[in-house]
């Protein structure tokens, strides 16, 4: 137990109206029964040990690896780290280093397709190789460590524009952890920080961005079974571009660097002969300059959506993007897509919730009201929560399009959720004589995901049959969020089970729900 866990354990255990000497008693009392072996001592502090080790050999791995991905576009080319590390030791190590790529491969089968590491591969190939040497192997992880650091040096100009480019991406993450499901903010942050990259890195040159994404084609299916809707671009073509759609079987590259899975330059799209223009009133002598496309890839690499620039509005003769340019773009795509699946995520477990009440409602009369919080990521104890669902006794739900947010210093009635997120335990606690039972939910590394605030009035506990059905709603809330945040990890495929799912080709969250309470009936008979 940490601290807070076990200061929420003793404070459940004795209750509200208990009074000082019986709190005096209790402690007085485990100070004189607690006992631990010397052998629990030692496996305890061999634990902590474990995950201290294991938590600064990451926080290290993960350091280099912001160095070598001087554009931030969060990944990294497989080959330029293998020629790297084919000289480590004089190139002692070729054999290890072969090795470790052949099971890295295997681990990780897009890699032979796309030939990227993400952070986490990257670590994992070191630990391999590190594995193959005889010797230490936490010795090797340092050496490795030291090796690469000192193969990729930064200029003071270079690192300023790294520094600069980092923050961009970092407010897209930030925003897409901030606005519940909506995604405006995120694609308004996406062209903002295009905006930034080209006013101070990019000539300031004029330019129109546009993100496309991928969906079933229903209303035209002879055009091909999939088409790209435009969804989010530049201010001044919103009215040319945004909500288009464009069709496999009209002029554009935007298809083939789906199909190819790698970025497409044109430098001169005048000479191209094969590109799509959106703005039809724009005189055949002013389309001159730049595109590119850039494909959009989820945690398993496969494309979902396409980004676009282009410099048509530039008649500047050199408007071209350049090498850091591009590998910025696709720095912004990467942060596009977590950010994009973060709200998806967002969206699937608001749907697992929704179906959860639904089930609940009419098996617990004596619940008043549920009130579901999502936690909005900060650094130590500065972290938001987000209202976004809220039930009465009758049932009737409330969802929140914008979500309601509450601060820890502005809400002290309120601070009983937060210390519900602080210990990740159960929370019991009587508000103006309304007893509250605030509920964690975790993610896979057991951090809180969201808070089922759960008033039940006047009584200080549910009926039996309430509680025990309270407890199942609950325990298949959490496999559904579990199974939905497996599904997004990278070296993961999603298993498809039920029809449905098959058919919408995603899984569908509040079918999870159902999905898992039919597994719990079927191991009860």
């Amino acid at each position: 137990l940490t601290l807070p866990q076990f200061v929420q354990l003793m404070d459940n255990f004795v209750g509200e109206d208990v009074s000082l000497p019986i709190v005096k008693r209790l402690t007085a009392f485990i100070k004189e029964e607690y006992k631990q072996t010397k052998e629990e001592k030692m496996k305890q502090l061999e634990k902590v040990h474990h995950t201290s080790h294991v938590a600064q050999r990451k926080q290290l791995l993960e350091a280099l690896f912001e160095k070598w991905d001087r554009s931030a576009c969060g990944s990294l080319e497989l080959e330029e780290v293998v020629a790297a590390l084919s000289t480590f030791e004089g190139g002692m190590g070729k054999e290890a280093l072969k090795k470790a790529k052949e099971q890295l491969c295997s681990q990780y089968p897009q890699l032979s397709r796309v030939g990227k590491l993400s952070s986490k591969a990257f670590q994992t190939f070191l630990e391999l190789i590190a594995s193959k040497f005889t010797g230490n192997e936490d010795e090797t992880i340092d050496n490795l460590v030291r090796f690469l650091t000192t193969s990729v040096e930064q200029s003071h100009a270079e690192s300023l524009q790294s520094s600069a480019r980092k923050k961009w991406l970092q407010d897209i993450q930030q925003a897409a952890e901030s606005s519940g499901t909506s995604m405006e903010p995120v694609y308004k942050t996406v062209i903002r920080a295009l905006c930034q990259d080209m006013e101070a890195h990019g000539d300031n040159k004029r330019f129109s961005a546009y993100i496309a994404l991928l969906e079933e084609d229903q209303l035209s299916p002879e055009q091909g079974q999939v088409c790209l809707r435009y969804v989010a671009c530049t201010a001044d073509d919103a009215p040319h571009v945004l909500n288009q759609v464009l069709h496999r079987d009209m002029k554009g590259v935007s298809f083939a660097a789906i199909d190819q899975g790698k970025p497409i330059y044109v430098p001169k799209v005048q000479l191209h002969g094969n590109i799509h223009f959106w703005n039809s009133d724009r005189p055949v002598e002013e389309r001159k300059g730049s595109l590119l496309v850039l494909p959009l890839y989820d945690a398993h690499w496969r494309v979902f959506g396409i980004l676009g620039l282009d410099t048509l509005r530039d008649q500047c003769q050199k408007s071209i993007f350049l090498t850091h340019e591009i590998a910025f773009y696709e720095g912004v795509c990467h942060a596009f897509s977590k950010a994009y699946h973060h709200i998806c995520m967002q969206e699937n477990v608001l749907q697992v919730d929704d179906t959860a009440l639904d089930w609940l409602y009419p098996r617990t009369p004596s619940i008043h009201t549920v009130t579901i919080y999502l936690v909005a990521p900060g650094k130590d104890k500065n972290y938001a929560l987000y209202k976004v669902i809220t039930t009465d006794n009758t049932g009737q739900k409330e969802i929140h399009s914008s979500p309601v947010v509450l601060l820890r210093e502005e809400n002290l009635l309120r601070d009983y959720l937060f210390k519900c997120k602080d210990s990740s335990e159960v929370t019991l606690i009587s508000v103006y004589g309304e007893h509250h039972i605030a509920v964690p939910l975790h993610d896979l590394s057991r951090q809180t995901l969201c808070i089922f605030d759960i008033s039940i009035g006047q009584h200080k506990k549910l009926p039996p049959q309430e509680q025990k059905d309270l407890q199942k709603m609950l325990k298949m809330t959490q496999a559904a969020f579990s199974e939905i945040l497996r599904s997004l990890l990278e070296e993961t495929q999603p298993t498809q089970v039920l029809e449905a799912e098959r058919v919408a080709n995603m899984r569908h969250a509040g079918i999870l729900f159902h999905q898992f309470m039919l597994q719990e009936l079927r191991e009860c008979v």
